[in-house]
């Protein structure tokens, strides 16, 4: 998808940026447009979220999403005139105000659309992938739940759609019964 933003647009930039931290930390919406830039701890390599219930975590941030909020920060975000209570809301539109939830459903629906992805894409599809291939990938359910800033483990639980050759590749490899242990 990202290949798919349209680098000519002044929003590229903050577009880009967007989609990395849907999918690179597994943010909700309402967390994405609520998340300041007094929230960005990038020397420490983590930004803080506000969830559900104003609960606060931090979430771990990869250079390359970190590189796209620094372009976007430096080169688009500081070119808008922005609304002075807006001032600390890093995802800004064109009239420097904060984004709404139904733009963000907006530029995933259009990216989604030039990306020629066939299955509804939203958002949460980008949380949805977070916590799938850290799963797949060895994350444990405790760890993911601390990501996404569940209270309980069994939202973690429901979340979690393996398909049934990567539950036998798990239980293949650290069952004490499997032959491949």
């Amino acid at each position: 998808m990202i290949k798919n933003i349209d680098k000519t647009k002044k929003e590229s930039e903050r577009n880009t940026a967007i989609i990395e931290t849907l999918y690179g930390c597994g943010l909700r919406v309402s967390e994405l447009i609520d998340l300041k830039i007094s929230d960005l701890y990038f020397s420490e390599n983590f930004i803080k979220v506000t969830g559900k219930g104003n609960k606060q975590r931090l979430v771990p941030v990869s250079d390359i999403n970190k590189r796209c909020i620094n372009d976007y920060l430096l080169n688009s975000r500081s070119k808008i005139k922005i609304v002075e209570k807006y001032s600390d809301i890093l995802f800004l539109n064109r009239n420097g105000s904060k984004l709404s939830r139904a733009m963000i459903f907006t530029i995933v629906k259009n990216l989604s659309k030039k990306s020629e992805i066939k299955k509804i894409t939203s958002p949460h599809t980008f949380r949805h992938s977070f916590a799938t291939h850290l799963l797949e990938n060895g994350a444990d359910l405790k760890t993911i739940q601390q990501l996404l800033g569940h209270e309980s483990i069994t939202t973690t639980e429901i979340y979690m759609h393996l398909d049934n050759k990567a539950l036998v590749s798990v239980m293949n490899k650290f069952h004490p019964r499997s032959e491949n242990t």
